[in-house]
């Protein structure tokens, strides 16, 4: 009896040490790998250099990919991709030129985040009294209360300048918000440009660049408030006593005066101004991609910098993804502490707003190597004891 007890004791000790020992056993790699996909390889970063020579800066595309527009009569231009932020090509990228209501872009980032939606507004005369002559207006009437959302359709649509000023001053007055927005400029890496007025009225010392147009509008598509308002055609103005329609000037956008809208087209912001011209920020979503394109002051008239842009966005719709970058719109990553012995920091793209449908995924984690090896020793300390429970058992028994 006592024979056969510690016989069973013996063959238990060595099935739970053989079980742990095999537990124990390292992992194949091959193993390993299917449980544990490899990260994906970092995207090449772009010369970005490139950008600051002046002409035109492109790479060729492979066969089939139709070289950049050519004769384009704007003294700078740009086109990215406005996922990734890589710029697909660039004339004079940094040319710094007065960026004309263009600017008011660079308003909306700063400001939306900051004016609740919501909530309401009176108008005083103080706030309307140091607008431009000859400036754009929406038609706000001091005295007369107004909601937010009306004031930015104002922006947006008729390039409002007095609605700016209301907002403005919601934000802490126009000498606040010039602060706020180069602050802003100078955090996306829009080093180019100089804020002097909020509404992008001419001013003198005040410039942008079609490099930063498209870093300004490109941030703006992060905001789903901001492409709503970018993208809206029509809508109807509380001016005062009676209320109004307004239309959006961007002629890209609703297919007015001669001009064929934009299929795919989200925005963003138009501008002119005697001294800068026309200027032209505009995105278009097709397929999954969303391409954007910068224009400042063609030569070939009013309607130039709509078809010019036309065909930078066309262009880079049948460029994307089969170019080298010629530079990138994402801001350069902070050098890090000289005592830092970290690995350089990887700009990553912000999603857009602009994007439709997103599906999660979730992933079946498997076993890990540490989780295997993690139930290799409590299995073994398992079998430990069940032999000391048997090895008491036979003592006593």
């Amino acid at each position: 009896m006592v024979i056969r007890r510690m016989a069973r004791a013996a063959l238990a000790r060595s099935v739970a040490l053989a079980v742990g020992a095999a537990l124990l056993l390292p992992v194949s790699p091959a193993v390993a790998r299917s449980r544990e996909p490899e990260p994906p390889k970092p995207r090449p970063v772009p010369d970005r250099s490139l950008l600051e020579r002046p002409g035109i800066q492109a790479h060729p595309g492979g066969p089939g990919t139709p070289a950049p527009p050519t004769g384009l009569s704007a003294k700078s231009w740009l086109v990215a991709d406005a996922h990734t932020g890589e710029v697909l090509a660039a004339h004079d990228a940094h040319r710094k030129l007065p960026p004309a209501s263009t600017l008011k872009a660079l308003f909306a980032v700063t400001v939306l985040p900051r004016v609740a939606a919501g909530t309401g507004h009176t108008v005083t005369d103080g706030e309307l009294a140091d607008i431009g002559s000859g400036s754009s207006l929406v038609g706000v009437e001091p005295g007369y209360r107004y909601r937010v959302e009306d004031l930015w359709r104002g922006v947006f649509l008729s390039s409002g300048n007095d609605a700016v000023r209301a907002l403005a001053s919601m934000n802490g007055g126009v000498e606040e918000t010039v602060r706020q927005m180069q602050a802003k400029a100078r955090s996306l890496g829009a080093l180019d440009t100089t804020v002097v007025s909020p509404d992008g009225y001419d001013a003198e010392g005040q410039v942008s660049s079609a490099y930063d147009l498209a870093v300004i509008g490109r941030e703006g598509l992060t905001h789903p408030d901001f492409v709503r308002y970018g993208s809206t055609r029509l809508a109807d103005f509380p001016g005062g006593r009676v209320t109004f329609p307004i239309q959006n000037t961007n002629r890209l956008l609703t297919g007015e005066d001669g001009v064929a809208a934009y299929r795919g087209l989200i925005g963003v912001k138009n501008g002119y101004t005697s001294n800068a011209g026309y200027t032209l920020i505009a995105a278009a979503e097709r397929e999954g991609r969303t391409v954007i394109a910068t224009v400042m002051n063609p030569q070939d008239g009013g309607h130039a910098v709509y078809e010019e842009a036309r065909a930078l966005l066309d262009w880079g719709f049948a460029a994307v993804g089969r170019v080298r970058p010629v530079g990138s719109l994402l801001a350069p990553p902070p050098r890090p502490a000289p005592a830092a012995a970290t690995l350089p920091a990887v700009a990553t793209p912000r999603p857009l707003a602009v994007s439709v449908a997103q599906r999660e995924e979730s992933t079946d984690p498997g076993w890990s190597t540490g989780s295997l090896l993690g139930g290799g020793a409590l299995l073994l300390l398992v079998g430990a004891a069940v032999v000391h429970g048997r090895r008491r058992g036979a003592a006593h028994g």
